[in-house]
Parts: structure tokens; sequence; C-alpha cells
């Protein structure tokens, strides 16, 4: 049995905007292995948050196959989806996409929750994340009463909690100031070495992308390697 979290082949992406076809995404490979690190660069516009979309299985491509953990995202309804998400994927956006009404610990806990998990084991998992993130203390505040580089490191905290198998990241330190970006990459690799996810990081910030092992661009809705 092969290692791959991904699998993509010949994927490609089309909108409909009335009568005209806008391409997205054309014949795009990719294979991501357990651990691995992957940067997808390029110029806004060109497709990247569309294909971290694709990949994530929050939207459906117009052809081509993408597999995570050898489960063709395609054959799968949406309650299997649901779950194929939860179990071997984790997601950091831009903006955090916390849940005001809860707290920090509460935000963390919520995939394990979705899963059914005990909700003491669930609490003691958050927590330990917590402790990762360094935020224990932050632990009963609620998203508008953290800091903007708190808010973000709470969402990698629930992004790693189920201890995904990949991790997709779309310009996750793309609010933050230099100083909180760098100590969030560092904690994003410290965690992708400890637990061995992969990651895949859609990103302007060249730093980042020099310090994943492979470099893509999107360039002509394809998928190229960096030189």
């Amino acid at each position: 049995m092969n290692n791959w979290v991904l699998q993509v082949n010949g994927l490609n992406k089309t909108y409909q905007q009335g009568e005209l076809s806008v391409e997205v995404l054309r014949q795009v490979d990719l294979q991501v292995g357990r651990g691995e690190k992957h940067a997808i660069i390029g110029a806004s516009g060109a497709g990247k948050s569309t294909l971290l979309h694709l990949l994530g299985g929050l939207d459906r491509a117009t052809s081509g196959e993408i597999k995570v953990m050898q489960q063709d995202l395609d054959n799968l309804s949406e309650k299997k989806l649901g779950q194929l998400r939860n179990q071997y994927l984790g997601f950091i956006y831009q903006f955090h996409h916390l849940l005001p009404e809860f707290d920090a610990l509460e935000n963390i806990m919520m995939p394990l929750l979705i899963r059914r998990t005990r909700e003491p084991e669930a609490r003691e998992q958050a927590m330990d994340l917590l402790q990762q993130v360094d935020l224990e203390h932050r632990a009963r505040h609620k998203p508008g009463e953290l800091s903007g580089g708190e808010r973000q490191r709470i969402a990698l905290a629930r992004a790693l909690v189920t201890n995904p198998a990949c991790v997709l990241a779309d310009e996750p330190t793309g609010n933050l100031d230099e100083k909180t970006a760098a100590s969030m990459l560092d904690l994003l690799m410290t965690l992708n070495e400890s637990r061995d996810t992969a990651l895949v990081i859609v990103t302007h910030d060249m730093k980042i992308a020099s310090s994943m092992q492979t470099v893509w661009e999107m360039q002509d809705g394809g998928l190229v390697k960096h030189a």
C-alpha cells in the first residue's frame, strides 16, 4: 500500500458565468506523502485557493481525480465526505473562522465533539493543544477577547486536534505581523515534525514557501514545480 495522503490526477475546474466558461484549473497533478511539506505560490486569481478547496472536498472538480488516504472524493456522498474531512484533514484559513459564541477551548474541542469523542477526552486533548500553542491561560476567552495572533494560533490548534494526516492552509499568516507570522510558522513546522502531518500551504510569502520541501507555482491553470 502506498504512503500517499493526497493524490491528484488530471484535475480540471471550470466555472460557468452565464454563457462564459472560465477555466481555472487545467490538468493539475500532485502527490503528497505523509509528513511532506508543500507550498503553492502564484499570482492572485491563479487558482491556488480553488485547488485547496478541491483538495479538501469543499468544492467539486469538473473532471479529474482526487484521492485522500486512497479514497476517491468523487465517489463519496456529502455525509461520507464530511466524515473523511473530519478524520484526515485539518484546515487553516487566512481568517480564523472561530465560532464567536464559544471560548478558545470549546472551539478546539469542536472537531472532536463532531466525531462523537467523549467530552472529558475531547477537553483533555484540546487542552494539550492549547498548551502546545502556549495559550492555556486563554482557555476561557472567546475569540472577541483574543488578539489576531492568538485567534490564529487557536485555529491552528483546532486544525491539529484530530491529528489529521494533512493540514491544508490558505495564507495562514496573511493577517499577522511579521513576528507573529514567524512564530506561527515555527509552531506549524514543529507540530508537522512531531505528528508527521503533511502540510500543503498556499502563500504569497516566499520566506514560508522556501521553508517547505517542495514549492509549486500556479501557471495558466497548471501546477509547475518551482525552480
